[in-house]
């Protein structure tokens, strides 16, 4: 069997050698494509593969049509919208992503954006606190209950609101269960996006939502630049001289955001919740132990298609 460890963005060299470590006592061949751009490349490595392992990499018909022996593709990371579910179905390729590998830098992250916002950017001039703060975790996954965990060392008030997540799974974590979306803005200094983007909930960060938020509201997205409708955000930013928004997810109209907000937008240069040497290994080598689970076992655990 051939694994292709496809990643334009590469895995850490540790990473690949806990990779190679579990495909080779599998008895699998890895195969790796680095730093490849063009995706001609991509095209002609993924030929032969039977597996195939990617992070941001975009996987769509070409690939799969390329791909005459794929059985499986593996994100390594949470999100999978980089890859055509449809296609891989079409295909009889099995896709899975490696949730929970990732949680933790993620929501280290976010308190990394939320301290440099509450200290107004380290320009020299009076911050905040996060302690005693209200903070709202919208979506409350793996990223969200680490995210509800950090905060309480921070002393915060945590509340959360997930359409799918039963109210009292929330509240045996000490996290105050919201009953709609509108709530959880409303009653939030802070509100952390953990959101997936998904035809239901792309453009559904608006005007009107975020305007529900009090008076020195701070807005912080890790999870995809697509839940932001991204004109209704900079027409109320506008309107509100008091309303933050941090982000590391640049947005489509970043230049826009910069120059009309600054001291009160901030954007990382390219998505940085997964960029930690741990999560880097982490989701690398659970990628490799699915595909190894998936091909002698038919292990599904982690299927993201029908």
């Amino acid at each position: 069997m051939k694994v292709l460890v496809a990643t334009d963005k590469p895995f850490a060299k540790v990473a690949v050698d806990g990779i190679g470590k579990v495909l080779k006592e599998a008895g699998y061949e890895l195969v790796l494509l680095e730093k490849y751009g063009e995706k001609a490349k991509f095209v002609e490595a993924v030929a032969d593969a039977d597996a195939l392992i990617v992070r941001s990499d975009i996987v769509d018909a070409e690939i799969f049509n390329a791909a005459k022996n794929l059985k499986i593709v593996v994100r390594a990371g949470a999100g999978y919208d980089n890859i055509d579910l449809a296609e891989a179905t079409k295909h009889n390729v099995c896709v899975m992503n490696t949730p929970g590998q990732n949680s933790n830098a993620v929501a280290e992250l976010v308190f990394g954006l939320l301290v440099y916002a509450v200290r107004n950017m380290y320009n020299g001039t009076s911050g905040t606190e996060l302690k005693g703060k209200r903070l709202g975790i919208h979506a409350y996954g793996n990223v969200g209950r680490n995210v509800a965990r950090i905060a309480k060392g921070f002393g915060m008030e945590i509340s959360a609101f997930d359409a799918f997540c039963p109210k009292e799974v929330i509240e045996k974590d000490g996290v105050k269960a919201m009953g709609s979306v509108e709530e959880l803005y409303k009653n939030n200094d802070i509100v952390s996006l953990h959101i997936p983007a998904t035809a239901e909930t792309k453009n559904s960060i608006n005007h009107d939502l975020v305007n529900l938020m009090p008076k020195g509201a701070i807005l912080v997205n890790t999870a995809r630049k697509e839940v932001i409708n991204e004109d209704e955000l900079i027409k109320l930013m506008e309107e509100r001289a008091d309303l933050k928004y941090f982000t590391d997810i640049m947005p489509a109209k970043n230049d826009e955001f910069a120059s009309k907000f600054a001291g009160r937008y901030f954007s990382t240069p390219k998505k940085m919740g997964a960029q930690t040497a741990e999560a880097n290994i982490n989701a690398g080598i659970a990628a490799a132990n699915q595909i190894v689970g998936f091909l002698k076992d038919g292990c599904e655990k982690f299927r993201v298609n029908k």
